[in-house]
């Protein structure tokens, strides 16, 4: 029994793909056409230096997820048991699941990444060796009301989100109250917060006249940290613009419902094979 992950924005890399964009001669195609460039070029030599620009670096990483997905069910015809997918990743899950078809796959993620790509003047750090509660805490007594919490990473891996200087302000605070490490993200908005709600708004309008079909697996949503339910895909799809990545708690719900299972993480990189490596203790005593 396997459980396919998609990783999201920060898993990119120059040069990813090269090996697939030659087997999948078609859907290397679609997507170029979608996009209007072309997308092997973009990920594989990136002249422009544009792979780390949310506009482009969110399509080529959904394009990359596919077609890995798409080798390894033609190499092993194993299906997974559930997917769940890191923000980005999330639509690489409904793809596997087949609520869209590789093509709307692409439009669907050009348009998020073309509105989030929008928001400017916003910041996210992580915040790494202090629980939830504990961010929230100092957030709290350090009168940092504006910054919301964008990522549930990790057991004591935290991500917030708010606008950049205030972000900035909250360095000394966390590093006061004993963080291991404050890390700025390459950003240009406060993704997964408040601030991104005229975005959500937006997105929800764009999705209006778009059918999907129902899951043939079941998909975590990142919003909810629960299967998608009937009916849902819109729903989760634009609110997950502004609500928090509840990843912990999706990855604690797969390995208590799934017990024994085999975790894959398909697409460039294993970011989310380390975050699994440190939610798996935790998961097993909330068990």
């Amino acid at each position: 029994m396997k459980i396919f992950l998609f990783p999201g924005q920060g898993a990119q890399s120059a040069g990813m793909g090269r090996e697939l964009f030659p087997l999948f001669r078609e859907e290397t195609r679609v997507a170029s056409e979608v996009l209007g460039y072309s997308i092997e070029q973009l990920c594989t030599d990136d002249p422009a230096g544009r792979l780390n620009q949310t506009e482009f670096t969110q399509p080529a990483l959904f394009v990359v997820n596919a077609l890995t997905l798409l080798r390894k069910l033609r190499d092993t015809e194993t299906a997974p048991a559930a997917v769940a997918g890191h923000s980005l990743g999330e639509y690489n899950a409904l793809f596997a699941a087949g609520a869209f078809d590789f093509a709307t796959g692409v439009r669907l993620v050009r348009e998020r990444a073309a509105l989030m790509s929008r928001a400017t003047g916003g910041g996210m750090a992580a915040v790494i060796g202090l629980t939830r509660d504990q961010v929230e805490r100092t957030l709290r007594d350090a009168g940092l009301a504006t910054i919301d919490i964008a990522n549930l990473n990790a057991p004591t891996q935290v991500v917030i989100s708010g606008p950049k200087a205030d972000v900035e302000r909250a360095q000394a605070p966390f590093e006061a109250a004993g963080a291991m490490m404050f890390m700025p993200l390459k950003v240009s908005g406060a993704f997964h917060s408040r601030y991104m709600t005229p975005a959500a708004n937006e997105f929800a309008r764009f999705l209006e006249p778009f059918s999907f079909a129902s899951l043939q697996v079941p998909v975590i949503a990142n919003a909810t940290a629960e299967p998608y339910a009937r009916g849902e895909t819109k729903l989760n799809l634009a609110r997950q613009i502004n609500s928090p990545v509840r990843w912990l708690e999706s990855m604690t719900h797969l390995l208590q419902q799934f017990p024994g299972a085999q975790f894959e993480e398909v697409g460039p990189g294993n970011v989310l094979t380390g975050l699994l490596r440190k939610i798996r203790p935790a998961a097993g005593r909330a068990g």
